[in-house]
Order: structure tokens, then sequence, then C-alpha cells
């Protein structure tokens, strides 16, 4: 169960005076864990990033072989203050990697460690702007997509589960989680099967997934329309990079109040548990790499979707 790290988490950063400092406390007594804090000015104010890593038995901090999974909690702010009193909707991305990372930080305690290392990262900011969006406004934050693709990605990252608050839409008409299409390198690959077993598992209802378009998986600032940035990471890596997205039947607005679920999002976190259990022993699979090989052979590079573009190109 990691309800209960869902609502530890809660309880430490639904707070106006939250810091990276109180997140990173939540670890402190685990020794063998580590928690780096990077805080960052815009010109609207400034976050701090949060990166957590747990070294898994066969991992490469321990000169193992094993995969190391990245769990980016993606979000613009944790709270919108002054314009909205309390934790906004958005906060969910972070607090359920951070809930699962308390929770693989529990299991080896109780002797339980997974092969593979894993690196948990987002972001802290109680008081981030919001900004135009259809259908409803998003949070919008102190710093660019470049810069928390700068500290949220690391090279260190086999694969990355991208987990982010997906309710301004009315594309995705369920409430609990849903996952993407794997996308790797400007590909939309098929949905992993692996990925899908291991939501069903986890949540124990058939596997709910969500559209992407090529327009999602190319940066921001490009001017055109992104669903939201749940898929951003994957313009700063050539890992495989499914999007976990915490949904509503309604259209919930990123800034709403009072719009956060626990169990759902304790779903999500249970999900990339399980996911890094598996993923870190090679069992679990993002994608298909020879059919991927054979996509680039047939088609070519598709990298170019990964970068701002080149205007005017035919």
């Amino acid at each position: 169960m990691v309800l209960k790290q869902v609502i530890e988490t809660i309880d430490t950063i639904d707070s106006a005076n939250v810091t990276g400092a109180k997140v990173a406390e939540l670890f402190k007594k685990y020794a063998k864990v580590t928690v780096e804090l990077h805080k960052v000015t815009g010109e609207v104010g400034f976050t701090e990033f949060v990166k957590i890593t747990i070294p898994g038995k066969n991992g490469k901090i321990n000169q193992g072989s094993m995969p190391t999974l990245g769990l980016v909690g993606r979000l613009g702010g944790i709270g919108a203050r002054p314009s909205r009193i309390g934790m906004v909707s958005d906060a969910d991305g972070a607090i359920a990697v951070i809930a699962a990372a308390l929770k693989l930080c529990d299991m080896q305690e109780k002797g339980d460690y997974l092969d593979g290392d894993v690196i948990v990262s987002t972001h802290i900011c109680p008081d981030a702007p919001t900004e135009p969006h259809e259908p409803v406004d998003f949070m919008g934050s102190p710093v660019d997509i470049l810069t928390m693709n700068q500290y949220e990605v690391t090279a260190e990252m086999a694969a990355i589960l991208s987990v982010d608050t997906t309710k301004g839409n009315n594309l995705i008409n369920h409430k609990g989680i849903a996952i993407s299409p794997t996308v790797k390198e400007g590909y939309i690959l098929k949905v992993s099967s692996d990925l899908v077993r291991l939501l069903e598992m986890s949540t124990g209802i058939p596997a709910k997934t969500f559209p992407i378009t090529m327009q999602d998986i190319t940066p921001y600032g490009n001017d055109v329309y992104h669903i939201n940035s749940i898929l951003q990471p994957a313009v700063a890596t050539d890992a495989p990079v499914v999007g976990v997205a915490i949904t509503t039947e309604s259209v919930v607005p990123g800034c709403g109040t009072g719009a956060s679920h626990e169990v759902d999002i304790a779903q999500a976190a249970r999900f990339a548990i399980e996911v890094a259990k598996e993923f870190s022993k090679g069992t679990a699979r993002f994608y298909e790499e020879h059919e991927f090989a054979h996509l680039q052979d047939l088609y070519g590079d598709f990298s170019i979707l990964q970068t701002l573009g080149k205007p005017g190109l035919k």
C-alpha cells in the first residue's frame, strides 16, 4: 500500500511555506538515499528542483549493469498563490513521484531492494503563475520547460515515466490514471504491452490509455497546441518516455484547488513502483527495440521533433 506515503507527502507540500528542504526531510532517515536541491529563479519567481536517487542492489551506483528508471513529476507549480489558496490540482504529479520514492525507501528498509537504481525528480513552487489555455486555464511556472528538463531529466535514466495531472481536457473522460504510447526520439510508438499488463494489475481494472499527437511531443515554445507538458521530458532524452496521466471524468483546471484525489494519486504511485520493480530487472520493456530500429530504417530520423524546428522548412 502506498496511500500512507501519499498522505504524508500531501501533509508536507500543502503549505504556503513549503520548501524543497522540507521535502528532503522526508528522506533523512534513509541513509542510502541521496537528495539534491537546486533553487532556480525565473522571470516570475523561483522554484526548487528536487532529485531523489535510490540505489538498487545491481544498479549503476553499485557498479552493476541493471537499468535506471526515471520518475519525473511534471507540473507548473503545487500552488498558485496569491490568486488561489491551497494546493492545486497540478501538484498531483509531484505528490505521486515523491510518494513512490518514499515507498521504495521503506521497501529497502524492510529488505526489498530493486535491482536497478531509481531517480525521482520534480520541483516545488507554492506560488506559480497561471496562464490561459483551452478548455481551462493551465498552471504556469516560474521557469521554462528547457530549465525543467535540465534539472528533471538526466542521462542516467534509461526510461522515464512522466507523471502529470491531465484533467484540463475533454479527451480523457476517466477518473483514475491512464498511460500514453511510448515516445522515443520523435517517434510515437505503440503502447507498451508490458506497461498495460502492469497498469491492469496495479489498478485492478482494464487499462486506460490517452491519445497524443505529434504536437504534444514537440517542445513548448513553438506556438502549437499541446495537451499539457506531460511528454516534455521526451524532447530532452533519447530514452523512451511514457506519460502517466492522473485523470478525471470532468474538465478540471490545473489551477483548481480541492481537486486532488488521494486514491487516484496512489494509483499512479503504485503503478510507478510496479514498473520500477520489473524494469530494473529487465522483465518490462517500454518499447520493442527491433521494431524501433526497423521504423528508423524505413522512415529515417525524426529527432527534429525534439527541437523547435526550422520555420519555413518544406
